[in-house]
């Protein structure tokens, strides 16, 4: 076994068989959706995949999606994409970290916020964004290597580096264990899957593969054994995956997956549009010969005289002034000739129609369509003619709306990139154990900047509306609905928002009692307009023209 490199975060025997004692016992095995390769503990293993002939490895489905990406078609799709997904302004970040759920006091909130901006340094997110957004939706999972000084684990992750996908992957070993269940009838026993141990495998020459009997298999040695990889421990990895699998459960899938059908459709009907209009668009020219009562031989060579005598053009080359014969040259317009026997018409020149129907181009728009809707991106932006229209928040499609709900789903699959960053941060430097990790980082959320125009526009209507109900409903209050009602049913406050606004209404009623006291002590009227001038009118004195 090749030596563990990076860090390794263990808890301790007696811990670990504490949180997991013998009496929560399950048939069920875990599904997990990290791609992990999942095998008997030991020795040499493999798996297979065959995804429709397309990709034997996974290796082979990376680079798919990375052709797929050079497409015209899907490179605008996956642009309009990224660029909702990340949203740019000079005045904001383009990610920060929400605390508000974390039961903690603010020293410590100020410190994970912190460690989370070091994190966001050492990934350039606000520099990267793009690219780093990009590179996870095209791949459908990011490899990155925490870096840190071995000699002094407790200074955290000093570099984040970018791993190649096709070279690394998720082994999880597992073993099969007897046991007693509760569930089951007395005397009975289950077979149970238990986790032995996880670590990913790293070859420089990435994995090989290979075809047997129609299946796909992918092997990867342990490297005392064949010394094609070494292993690394799965604390030193920040892995993240798009969340998708195949039917099997066994492979992590790009979120351009389910576009590779309608895409090689595309491709193949704009190359025999191309084609066909190629060879159907000119207009060509018949020609019938009068061979008259000539042997056959004789027609055909007749026949053939005439070809070469009328294709044999000199053409003058202006730029070098030479004159040069052009029968060596194809050409597209390619004639036919006929004979004519006697006792028909004489010679005669026609001309063969082109193609009547070139201009139709409804079936590539359908597929194009149809492409688009695969990747989730609202059709209506593959209409160039339709303008940018800023108008209200009721003028959004409901495709639009899908579409906004789409990447709101991708930014929570997304933000596992810095939640696992985040965690290995805050173990190594001592500001939270691994024990309660999971807790903390299940109420910390991370808030992705949204366009500014439309975000604020949408806030605002939905509080002009609720605020007109509200006033609607104001004579009602305390004969047919309480407030609290009103607060909850119209305004739509939560328990939290309605204590702190009641709290911030009081410390604001609180404040204003005590100035109108201090001014009553300084011998001033508390309803004097601000500015300390009096209303001439209530001083007995004439308005000033």
């Amino acid at each position: 076994m090749a030596q563990l490199f990076g860090f390794e975060i263990v808890r301790k025997k007696e811990a670990e068989e504490k949180a997991q004692p013998d009496r929560l016992v399950t048939f069920a095995p875990e599904i997990k959706d990290d791609g992990a390769v999942v095998v008997a503990e030991g020795g040499v293993f493999g798996t297979y995949l065959d995804l429709e002939g397309s990709a034997r490895t996974e290796s082979d489905l990376v680079a798919k999606y990375r052709e797929m990406s050079l497409q015209p078609e899907v490179e605008s799709a996956i642009d309009d994409i990224v660029n909702e997904f990340v949203s740019y302004d000079s005045d904001y970040k383009l990610v920060d970290i929400n605390l508000d759920d974390l039961e903690f006091g603010n020293k410590v909130k100020d410190k994970i916020r912190e460690e989370f901006k070091g994190i966001v340094q050492l990934l350039d997110f606000n520099n990267m964004g793009y690219d780093i957004v990009r590179r996870w939706y095209i791949d459908g999972r990011l490899y990155y290597h925490a870096i840190i000084d071995v000699q002094n684990p407790r200074e955290g992750i000093q570099e984040i580096r970018y791993i190649d996908p096709r070279k690394i992957r998720k082994i999880r070993e597992v073993k099969r264990v007897r046991r007693n269940s509760q569930a089951s009838t007395a005397g009975q026993q289950v077979h149970t899957t238990e986790t032995k141990q996880e670590y990913y495998m790293y070859s420089e020459r990435g994995f090989s593969g290979g075809t047997r009997a129609g299946v796909s298999t992918t092997s990867y040695q342990p490297a005392a054994a064949g010394s094609t990889g070494i292993r690394i421990a799965t604390d030193s990895i920040i892995h993240v995956t798009s969340g998708l699998m195949d039917a099997s459960n066994q492979m992590v899938l790009s979120y351009l997956h389910k576009a590779i059908k309608p895409l090689n459709q595309l491709r193949t009907l704009e190359d025999a549009t191309v084609i066909y209009r190629i060879s159907r668009a000119p207009e060509r020219r018949i020609f019938y010969i009068d061979v008259g009562n000539l042997p056959k031989i004789k027609a055909e060579q007749y026949l053939r005289d005439m070809m070469v005598r009328h294709k044999n053009r000199l053409v003058y080359d202006a730029t070098t002034g030479d004159i040069r014969d052009d029968r060596k040259f194809m050409t597209m317009l390619e004639d036919f000739w006929l004979p004519r026997r006697e006792g028909g018409k004489g010679t005669e020149i026609t001309t063969l129609p082109g193609g009547q129907n070139l201009g139709e181009i409804d079936d590539v728009l359908y597929f194009q369509k149809k492409m688009y809707k695969s990747l989730g991106v609202p059709v209506s932006r593959l209409e160039s003619e339709g303008g940018f229209n800023l108008g209200r928040a009721a003028e959004i499609t409901r495709d639009e709306l899908k579409f906004g709900k789409f990447i709101d789903r991708m930014r929570l699959r997304f933000a596992n990139l810095f939640k696992e960053a985040l965690k290995k941060q805050l173990i190594l430097k001592g500001v939270i154990s691994e024990e309660e990790s999971n807790d903390i980082f299940s109420n910390i959320r991370f808030d992705f900047m949204r366009d500014g125009y439309f975000t604020e526009l949408k806030e605002a209507e939905i509080l002009t509306n609720r605020l007109g109900l509200a006033q609607q409903m104001e004579p009602y209050i305390g004969k047919y609905y309480s407030h609290q009602y009103m607060r909850t049913k119209v305004l739509h406050q939560s328990e939290e928002e309605m204590d702190q606004i009641d709290k911030e209404m009081g410390e604001e009623h609180q404040a204003n009692i005590k100035l109108q006291q201090a001014l009553i002590d300084a011998g001033q009227d508390p309803n004097a307009p601000p500015g300390g001038e009096e209303d001439p009118q209530q001083a007995g004195q004439p308005p000033q023209q």
